[in-house]
């Protein structure tokens, strides 16, 4: 690959988190390869177009989450499959990059390669084939040329079920340790002081409405069986801090409410357990060092799932350490009783709060990627990958 030849790089994302994966790795691939000779087209958000993309159109008409949100805009979501795929293969560019989203980007993918074959295809954060539908893996051979995985132990799964070549780029949770981990004398008060504790109901609204009423009733439970007094704090994104605000008025103890990332980052580094939807930021607290208990609640037709899913755990620090250290409360055992029960040990000194404390200290060795960061690491596959195609 000549060192001044111009590149086209197209980046196809279909909500927020992947806008800020793909803002980071537009950044880095500058770094590596000039500004001056990249040219970046696709979808994106606020993020991506701050590093200069111009977005076919807002990623808001396609970032809905749910089953029954995906089916009511389907349509719509269909047309910005096929606009985004005939612009790809117009535009012709040296390398398309997919990032999460499977629903959304991967369709663009495959129509992409059907068309345009000889375009370099790099899907950005692994589908979760390792937990269920597991035959997603042999199938992305056919449209992905390989694949950056956020997760140890994602390359291994996707050799294991016949998927893409995988290479283990890092979570960006790795470049936020600073910001999620306390400094001495920022967590754990004197005796006497009550202890910090967290409760996240989640990102989507589905989650806040199944969640919210027994965790408000878990804490009233926990409050008469901890020889401890203890505060509670909600960290709420913002799209959802209205709808738990009004949901946790009749709560008996009540939270405090906060906004924004600086406030969730201050009281993760302040708080001593946690009450958690499952979802990234169980991974979150593991690496904050804060003990947890998760659960999680779905509709009556999102539960029949469940008898597909493969994976030991559906918490991802539980899967990254290789154990179940974490309890998990699904369903049906999602209840106030049984969440204040396990919610307990992890209010003072107990086994159940060693084992976690010990276990959380092993994930820094097993997320480490080196000396790079991850998306200076993903920068340097897309690289390497668009070499060995030119080379071809």
């Amino acid at each position: 690959m000549a060192e001044n030849e111009p590149l086209t790089i197209w980046i196809v994302s279909g909500e927020e988190s992947g806008d800020q994966l793909g803002a980071k790795l537009m950044r880095s691939l500058k770094a590596r390869l000039g500004s001056d000779r990249l040219h970046f087209g696709g979808v994106g958000g606020h993020a991506m177009e701050g590093e200069g993309l111009k977005s076919l159109f807002p990623l808001e008409e396609i970032a809905v989450m749910g089953f029954s949100a995906v089916i009511a805009r389907l349509p719509s979501i269909v047309k910005r499959i096929r606009l985004t795929a005939d612009a790809v293969v117009a535009a012709e560019p040296d390398m398309l990059v997919i990032i999460d989203s499977p629903d959304f980007t991967h369709r663009v993918a495959k129509a992409v390669r059907r068309r345009a074959p000889h375009i370099p295809i790099i899907d950005y954060v692994s589908p979760s084939v390792w937990a269920w539908r597991p035959g997603r893996a042999p199938k992305m051979r056919a449209y992905v040329d390989h694949l950056l995985a956020l997760l140890p132990f994602e390359p291994a799964a996707h050799e294991r079920l016949g998927g893409p070549p995988t290479t283990y780029v890092g979570h960006p949770l790795i470049e936020r340790l600073a910001d999620i981990r306390p400094v001495p004398g920022e967590r754990g008060g004197a005796g006497d002081e009550p202890l910090k504790l967290l409760v996240l109901p989640g990102s989507r609204r589905s989650e806040v409405s199944r969640l919210m009423e027994p965790f408000g009733e878990a804490m009233a439970l926990l409050r008469e069986r901890s020889p401890r007094p203890f505060e509670v704090t909600i960290p709420a994104v913002a799209h959802l801090a209205q709808d738990i605000r009004a949901r946790a008025k009749s709560w008996r103890v009540q939270p405090r409410i906060v906004e924004g990332e600086g406030a969730k980052w201050a009281a993760f580094r302040e708080a001593d357990a946690a009450l958690a939807a499952s979802g990234t930021v169980t991974l979150e607290l593991g690496l904050s060092g804060v003990p947890m208990v998760v659960a999680y609640r779905v509709s009556k037709i999102e539960e029949v799932l469940k008898y597909l899913i493969k994976a030991p755990s559906i918490v991802l620090t539980n899967l990254v350490l290789g154990e179940n250290v974490i309890p998990e409360l699904i369903q049906w055992d999602c209840t106030p009783d049984k969440l204040a029960d396990a919610l307990l040990p992890l209010l003072h000194d107990s086994p159940e709060r060693r084992r976690q404390l010990a276990a959380f200290g092993k994930l820094d060795e097993l997320m480490r990627i080196g000396d790079e960061v991850p998306s200076e690491r993903a920068a340097r596959i897309v690289e390497e990958v668009l070499a060995s195609h030119r080379n071809a």
